[in-house]
């Protein structure tokens, strides 16, 4: 590494108003890329219309993005250590933003899904550098409300996804059907990726790293044995091959582990640090991570079928539904992070779980009195709940997960949060066979089709509230006072009684 480039742990001065600028920017691709993620969902009737596309290729529209995101976040993030991060984010944010454009312009399903494909491995290289960008640009004191806005970023993303579907889908612009869900995208990118080029700061690993040729093999490997039968199992009857397949994973992962452990002996070049997993925040904010997903995947599935097949709901209905929900989640993130986890510290995570558990026991009653003829306004107030117990959880627990993690790992960290989170999302999405299918019978009648599909998310709420309770025992793992990337502090210049606290156990 040359003198001249600036390493990880260089950081502008904090009256620089350019590190705000460059948050903006990478928070407006994290937004792009967590939209991008379920805005597909709501317009899928209207591409099997319009391009003919058959079942299995409808399957791989969807699933394929998320297929080459996971495999390819860890991999992303320590490329951004060795090359830089503005570097893959300007290639990520650019091999995204075309990518949108093949989506946009397909001129058949099998384009489209190719398309897919680029789109979520360019986002692989892109979403690992935002928080490696926000981890090396802000000093310690500054990452709390930092954090917090990426928290509200998160639930509006998570949201914005089916109500924006909704909207390009219904306007039908220029007579182009479902392809503004991807063209959207294009004004975006080119903006962040001009304004990138200025005002983002390239950091980087401290010391020369070498990419894990063998880990990248043995990491893609394992997740596509475990997500490609997850993704096909139900359309294809869950054959025995995949539960082979599956079982299969936890061998490779088990290599991959043998591996890594020797290479970081012999050149300090692994893929995966596994040395973070002996940082107690780290390991539990990991597992909290990863079944929250878990969560997330199963919720936010069955509850676009219930409104959309069970009720009978159109897209832009069932996406307006969901304001309320977004609304919350942005609010009580920023609450969370500036001011009730800097004063009650782990109790905050917990009290989210809860509060969000209690927000599903809410719908599930609901769901039960009002049967088909609930409205969108009764559903208001579990959505208002749930959505205030995910932000008490989803911003400070980014940071719970990341504050003691070193600076030189901070890409490998990023890649790992965002790759369990995938995971656990697919692990959800596989569940819904079980868990909601499953109680579905095969053939209904027209009749039948809606009170089936209520007592089906009834049931598959039951299970997203008993994952939320295995959620609330995993926290107690977190620091009891999880403070903001201490490990930041004595470089920030501030006094010892203006530092955060150390993390205690």
């Amino acid at each position: 590494m040359t003198s001249t480039e600036p390493t990880l742990s260089t950081q502008q001065a904090p009256g620089d108003r350019r590190r705000w600028f460059a948050l903006a920017i990478v928070m407006a691709a994290a937004f792009m890329d967590l939209v991008d993620v379920t805005i597909v969902n709501i317009a899928i009737p209207s591409i099997q219309r319009d391009a003919d596309a058959s079942l299995s290729q409808i399957q791989w529209i969807t699933a394929g993005y998320a297929l080459a995101f996971a495999a390819g976040l860890i991999t992303g993030g320590r490329l951004g250590d060795i090359h830089g991060r503005r570097r893959l984010f300007l290639v990520g944010i650019g091999g995204f933003t075309l990518a949108s454009a093949l989506c946009g312009f397909a001129a058949n399903p099998e384009m489209l899904v190719a398309s897919r494909l680029l789109q979520g491995g360019m986002a692989a290289m892109m979403v690992p550098q935002v928080l490696s960008i926000v981890h090396a640009t802000f000093p310690a004191h500054e990452r709390g409300k930092v954090f917090g806005l990426f928290g509200a970023i998160v639930g509006l993303g998570a949201v914005s996804g089916p109500l924006l579907g909704a909207l390009l889908t219904e306007w039908n612009l220029f007579g182009l059907e479902w392809r503004p869900i991807f063209l959207i995208n294009l004004p975006v990118g080119v903006v962040a990726f001009l304004l990138g080029r200025r005002y983002i700061t390239e950091s980087r690993a401290p010391k020369a790293l070498k990419l894990d040729l063998v880990g990248v093999a043995l990491v893609t490997l394992g997740l596509l044995m475990l997500l490609y039968p997850l993704t096909r199992g139900r359309e294809l009857h869950w054959p025995l091959w995949g539960h082979l397949c599956m079982a299969g994973a936890l061998v490779v992962f088990a290599a991959l582990v043998a591996y890594e452990r020797r290479k970081a002996a012999r050149d300090g070049s692994a893929l995966i640090e596994l040395s973070l997993f002996k940082v107690k925040s780290f390991a539990a904010g990991i597992a909290v991570q990863t079944v929250f997903g878990v969560a997330l995947g199963i919720f936010f599935l069955v509850w676009t079928l219930y409104m959309q097949f069970g009720l009978g709901w159109s897209p832009l209905r069932a996406g307006l539904t969901g304001v309320p929900f977004s609304l919350a989640v942005s609010t009580a993130a920023g609450m969370s992070v500036q001011k009730l986890v800097p004063r009650f510290g782990r109790k905050v995570l917990q009290a989210g779980a809860l509060v969000m558990a209690g927000g599903v026991l809410l719908y599930i009653w609901e769901a039960h009195r009002y049967g088909l003829a609930i409205a969108s306004w009764q559903m208001a107030l579990p959505l208002v709940v749930m959505g205030a117990g995910m932000g008490l959880i989803v911003a400070p627990l980014t940071d719970a997960v990341l504050s003691e993690v070193p600076r030189e790992h901070a890409g490998s960290a990023s890649g790992l949060i965002n790759t369990v989170q995938q995971m656990g999302n697919a692990l959800g999405l596989g569940l819904v066979s079980v868990v909601f299918f499953g109680v579905i019978g095969d053939r209904l009648t027209r009749a039948q089709v809606g009170p089936a599909f209520v007592h089906a998310f009834q049931h598959a709420l039951w299970w997203v509230a008993g994952i939320l309770g295995v959620i609330f025992l995993l926290m107690s793992a977190l620091p009891k006072r999880p403070a903001q990337h201490v490990e930041g502090a004595a470089d920030d210049g501030l006094p010892a009684t203006e530092r955060e606290p150390e993390l205690v156990g």
